[in-house]
């Protein structure tokens, strides 16, 4: 039997040399508060799948242009992006997956993908390798793909045996529950089966449509915790947020999307993240460090109830300072905004602008 790629030496160097990397951007992040952390950039809207509980998809979009996504991804590069994940739709149907990859590492940012694995065979993930690819997660969803999810155990376990044979990269597979899946207990075998091929495992909290608490049933809610006790995750305590979540309890904390986590959308504006697009909802290419500044000191009034992991977690790193002193309600009517975007278009995303007050004095 072949050894995994990544036991071997080389395997394991890279996984020293991006771990150091990581640990240099939790350092960047904790001295300064005036740069992005993550930002999810979104290549293609297209997906070959269609999950019933997912709005992030069609079946009509064209890809983003190259020269287009490059222009992107240089000024993330600019604004001192630490991390660039790629999502959708799905990424693997973008015919220039791995010149976007590594235009990302060019910039000098961490390099990730969120996929649904389908399209992935042992030339892809080799090219992947080549790209410079760091973080991919792959979702899974149940174990017999249904009328809600194809994203099922059965369908991907050969792809993720080829994962634990041939990826450089590091692996996260992510199970979930709440949503309608019919066995909450799925993700406990899901769980189970990624730890066994070496992978790091994690699980989600389904939403609804605008990233808000649906609060998860007796039976969700104990495979949730079973989950949270045993996985393999080596940044557990930014998780925590999920604790409540379950519990349908409400979270008091400061979100700083629109800061240090920034959402592109195929169109190529900034959003607060995938559930609350139209604000900002400004291009990414006049986006500016005041930008991120502002936001980074804006409260947003959807926060205590949100299950966006992903905004979450990179929060967490400023949980213990800068208290906010504005609001925007996304949604909202009528903004008052604390700086315009030079150059930036009014945001319009259908439900009307989003309401910003001060906290101090309620106006």
């Amino acid at each position: 039997m072949a050894v995994p790629r990544r036991s071997t030496p080389r395997g394991r160097w890279i996984a020293a040399k991006r771990k150091a990397r990581e640990y240099a951007m939790v350092a960047k992040a904790l001295a300064s508060t005036s740069h992005p952390v993550l930002a999810q950039i979104v290549p293609t809207r297209f997906c070959n799948l269609s999950c019933a509980y997912c709005n992030e998809y069609d079946k009509v979009s064209d890809p983003v242009p190259l020269d287009e996504m490059l222009r992107r991804i240089d000024h993330l590069g600019r604004l001192g992006t630490a991390m660039i994940g790629i999502s959708g739709g799905e990424p693997l149907t973008h015919p220039h997956l791995d010149d976007i990859i590594r235009r990302m590492r060019k910039t000098g940012a961490i390099a990730g993908m969120i996929t649904n694995g389908y399209l992935l065979n042992v030339e892809r993930i080799e090219r992947l390798n080549r790209a410079g690819l760091d973080h991919m997660q792959i979702s899974i969803d149940n174990l017999e793909p249904d009328e809600v999810s194809k994203k099922s155990l059965k369908v991907l376990d050969k792809k993720l045996q080829m994962l634990a044979d041939h990826a450089e990269f590091h692996v996260n597979i992510n199970s979930v529950v709440g949503g309608g899946f019919k066995d909450p207990n799925d993700a406990l075998v899901i769980g189970k089966r990624a730890l066994q091929l070496g992978f790091e495992s994690t699980i989600g909290i389904i939403h609804d449509g605008s990233g808000q608490l649906k609060p998860l049933k007796d039976d969700e809610a104990r495979v949730y915790f079973e989950m949270t006790n045993r996985k393999k995750t080596n940044y557990a305590q930014f998780d925590k947020f999920q604790e409540a979540i379950a519990q349908g309890r409400p979270n008091d904390w400061r979100c700083r999307a629109g800061s240090r986590y920034l959402y592109i959308c195929e169109d190529g504006l900034v959003h607060y993240c995938s559930q609350q697009r139209g604000y900002p909802g400004v291009p990414i290419a006049p986006y500016t460090t005041a930008d991120v500044k502002r936001e980074f000191l804006t409260a947003k009034s959807c926060a205590p109830n949100c299950t966006i992991g992903c905004v979450h977690r990179i929060s967490y790193i400023d949980h213990w300072r800068a208290p906010q002193t504005s609001t925007v309600s996304p949604g909202g009517q009528s903004p008052q905004r604390l700086g315009p975007v030079a150059g930036a278009p009014e945001p319009n995303n259908g439900a009307g602008e989003p309401k910003l007050v001060n906290i101090q004095t309620g106006a």
